[in-house]
């Protein structure tokens, strides 16, 4: 039985990517915005916002999952 369900997305690379992803995403988003001629503090507000979507994204992917491998097991369909 698996501990964790998000450990099983993408082949078992999620979780390395994950990392990846709360590391370098407001960075990107920041400079980006930056870049961009956006204040910067509406810069950072971005950035920070951006982090959340990370855990939307697998919430939304571990639902999608489940619901596609317990499709079979519904005695009622």
């Amino acid at each position: 039985m698996v501990g964790n369900a998000s450990d099983e997305l993408f082949s078992g690379f999620w979780p390395v990517m994950r990392r990846f992803l709360f590391a370098f995403l407001p960075l990107w988003v920041f400079l980006i915005a930056y870049s961009a001629n956006i204040n910067v503090i509406i810069s950072a507000i971005l950035a920070g916002a951006s982090v959340s979507l990370v855990a939307i994204y697998e919430k939304k992917k571990i639902l999608s999952e489940n619901a596609n491998q317990s499709d079979g097991n519904k005695v009622i369909k």
